[in-house]
């Protein structure tokens, strides 16, 4: 058999930088060089070399996260070069990067998501009328970015104007969100138009952090993750159906990974993950492990997904 040429893609220069420079690096090793002549590409200074080389190139992995590579701009450059990829097009992962677009998709599609609204750079705020309309604690987050970067959690309603400061040092615009005390789930599928919704996993971050955060995701051993999640085979089932529900709501593909928090017996959607972690730690990994999927064999599948959707499209 003739070997594939992959153009791997992973650095970049969100801040994100670091994880997507070792999530490449393992991904590199994990692919069989007797089916695949794997190229590595930095968008950060690779790009000319890129566009060089489109024509020998047979699909490209992304791996790649935040702004300027999940957000669907590195996606739009690969579909002007003909360049087959894994995952979702310029529009799902646009969508999936905004929290606001994705949270009134997802609305629109019934699925439950925690009470929330959004404040501009420079808008005054009510710090006490906005805890009381939607209780205390509240979430922070940056309205585009991923990895929780940015992300607070607010006890007080004097910390909310320096969580917002820090949110909006990210994007021009913050989500603020009733937080949900619960279990966190995450949910992978697998997929283009036939979806395979993964096994559950169940996140525990360890007692130093308030939420699953860029430390929490990242550091070795901050984190328990327990696949399958210790919950009802019913609730599972819920909840694989709504990682499907959001996935077409937002127009994803090939794969994602869509985050939840189970309060009693109700899933509430957080975010979804077009270029979900791929080390071989990482969540989806472990997920597909789980199913059976060694994690070489995850990207022979997500490569395959790549080349059966970019056929479909021409």
């Amino acid at each position: 058999m003739e070997k594939r040429t992959i153009a791997l893609l992973s650095g970049g220069i969100s801040s994100e930088r670091e994880v997507s420079l070792n999530s490449g690096n393992e991904v590199y090793e994990a692919l069989d060089k007797s089916k695949y002549h794997v190229l590595r590409y930095d968008p950060k200074t690779d790009i000319e070399k890129l566009v060089a080389d489109a024509p020998r190139i047979d699909a490209a992995l992304i791996i790649l996260h935040g702004p300027f590579g999940e957000d669907g701009t590195v996606q739009g450059l690969l579909d002007l070069l003909r360049i087959p990829y894994q995952g979702s097009g310029v529009l799902g992962s646009a969508l999936a990067m905004n929290k606001l677009a994705s949270k009134q998709l997802y609305e629109k599609s019934g699925l439950p998501v925690p009470a929330y609204t959004v404040v501009e750079r420079q808008q005054e705020i009510d710090a006490d009328q906005i805890c009381l309309q939607f209780g205390l604690p509240l979430v922070i987050k940056p309205v585009v970015g991923g990895s929780s970067v940015g992300m607070s959690i607010v006890g007080r309603p004097e910390d909310l104007p320096a969580a917002l400061e820090k949110a909006l040092l990210e994007d021009s615009n913050a989500v603020i969100e009733a937080y949900i005390e619960g279990t966190e789930i995450t949910v992978g599928v697998i997929g283009n138009r036939r979806l395979e919704a993964l096994p559950l996993i169940e996140i525990i971050p360890g007692e130093t952090h308030a939420f699953f955060d860029y430390e929490a995701k990242y550091t070795p051993g901050h984190t328990r993750e327990i696949c399958p999640a210790r919950i009802d085979s019913k609730l599972a089932e819920i909840a694989q159906r709504y990682a499907k529900i959001a996935h077409r709501a937002l127009f994803c593909r090939g794969y994602s990974r869509t985050d939840f928090i189970l309060k009693g017996n109700q899933f509430f959607i957080l975010e979804t993950n077009t270029i979900p972690g791929v080390t071989a730690n990482s969540l989806l990994p472990l997920a597909a492990r789980t199913a059976g999927i060694e994690f070489g064999q995850l990207f022979d599948r997500l490569i395959e997904l790549a080349l059966e959707g970019y056929e479909k499209m021409t």
